[in-house]
């Protein structure tokens, strides 16, 4: 059998394709780091999260880089010279480049992270999808860029509790600087969106799920600029209904449904699940005319085949003839964020850090979302991204990566124990996340 049959051909393939994204994306960190020794140990963070280390703290990619401590690591998060949010918009530009298309899609969501302890900033109890309850966790707000060539994320933002805001002793400790005001999830996800259409990002839709979409400030917001959205709402919504689409006054959004015609269902695809296509029944109830001439406020109702009890509500911003499969179509993109924070859970160490300021949190997450850009566009190329990589044993190296067939173990050199660079160095206590193929 030849090399090609055996596979070896597609492993250095694919170790090559990913090699080649991860330098581009280390040339755009470089660009915003001065310091020879800084772009250095940042490079090797970035490098880091793609690697096959079980926990992607400072302690453990300080080892994988074959450092002797993590100083140089939590010195990159808490002490170096570097703008994580011009970072964010090269990122956000890069992604906009590879990926962007005028049927391009913004999904905007919120994760949990699950922390123990009350030093961590912006932890609270607070409901963690994570989890699925309500949970000791920080709450993260992405943004997320979809189309036909492939999606990732490009923004994100830390979620602050009230608390945290009427207790400044407690924000000076994490590094919020006075005077911040206090955001809803909404506020930050309106922050991000403006910041995306506002640079350019091609984007038909707008989608998010009910804690946005619910959000009136929002909608008005994205009606105002002539953005379409499809948005997920709660059942107990009452949106305005005007002429000629009936009398004035408040609908109850859950009765909508019951009123609608047999005839009127169309079953459709909104596209594949992990058993198959996601196949629902939809319907389109119009409420008013939109601001923009041409458009139209409506409500689009999804309702399960065969449970025909079990529904979701939207309410949608569109052209008036929008057609009831493109509007499917991108509500059916919301998944997308979803599987970006899970895969940048699972290979980038997106909840792997030790960081408690806001500023490391913003530095950590953005570098995660970096590397896991580098893997999207080697997705984009057709190639399955090097899921496993190990690192050259030339440390002067910084892009000579090869593909292994599992990880390649590192006797644990001499560190210096301590909290060097003023970073908590523990260990969170979740175990590590599964890595998503």
């Amino acid at each position: 059998m030849d090399d090609a049959g055996c596979g070896c051909v597609r492993e250095v393939t694919m170790a090559a394709a990913t090699a080649q994204a991860v330098a581009g994306v280390l040339d755009l960190l470089r660009r915003h780091i001065r310091r020879p020794e800084a772009a250095r140990h940042a490079g090797d963070d970035l490098r880091g999260l793609l690697a096959d280390v079980d926990r992607k703290n400072g302690w453990q990619l300080a080892e994988h880089a074959g450092y002797a401590d993590p100083r140089g690591m939590q010195r990159v998060l808490a002490r170096y010279a570097w703008d994580a949010d011009a970072v964010r918009d090269d990122l956000r530009a890069s992604v906009a480049a590879a990926l962007g298309d005028p049927a391009g899609i913004l999904v905007v969501d919120e994760t949990g992270f699950p922390k123990q302890g009350i030093h961590s900033v912006g932890v609270a109890r607070q409901y963690c999808g994570t989890l699925g309850k309500i949970a000791n966790c920080q709450i993260g707000v992405f943004l997320g860029y979809a189309s036909a060539k492939g999606h990732a994320a490009i923004d994100r933002a830390l979620y602050l509790p009230q608390a945290w805001r009427a207790d400044p002793g407690r924000g000076d400790q994490a590094g919020i600087p006075t005077g911040t005001p206090f955001q809803t999830k909404p506020q930050l996800a309106l922050a991000l969106l403006e910041r995306a259409l506002d640079a350019g990002v091609p984007a038909a839709w707008v989608v998010a799920d009910a804690v946005d979409g619910s959000d009136g400030a929002l909608r008005r917001a994205l009606e105002a600029r002539g953005q379409a959205s499809v948005l997920v709402v709660r059942g107990n919504e009452h949106p305005s209904r005007w002429p000629p689409y009936g009398p004035p006054g408040q609908v109850a959004i859950s009765a909508l449904a019951a009123a609608v015609p047999g005839d009127a269902w169309q079953r459709l695809s909104c596209g594949e699940g992990a058993q198959g296509p996601r196949i629902y029944d939809w319907a389109f109830v119009p409420l008013r005319p939109a601001l923009r001439t041409g458009w139209v406020h409506a409500v689009r109702i999804r309702r399960h085949p065969v449970r025909s009890t079990e529904t979701a509500f939207y309410l949608v911003s569109a052209p008036v003839d929008a057609p009831l499969t493109e509007l499917v179509r991108a509500a059916g993109t919301r998944w997308t964020i979803e599987e970006v924070c899970k895969l940048a859970r699972g290979q980038a160490g997106l909840d792997h850090y030790d960081v408690r300021s806001g500023q490391g949190w913003h530095r950590h997450v953005t570098l995660a979302l970096l590397a896991l850009a580098a893997l999207a566009r080697v997705a984009k190329k057709g190639e399955p991204p090097a899921t496993t990589m190990s690192r050259s044993p030339f440390p002067n190296s910084g892009g000579s990566w090869s593909a292994s067939s599992g990880r390649r173990p590192m006797p644990r050199t001499g560190s210096a124990p301590g909290h060097a660079g003023g970073v908590d160095t523990s260990a969170s206590p979740r175990p590590p996340t599964a890595a998503v193929a």
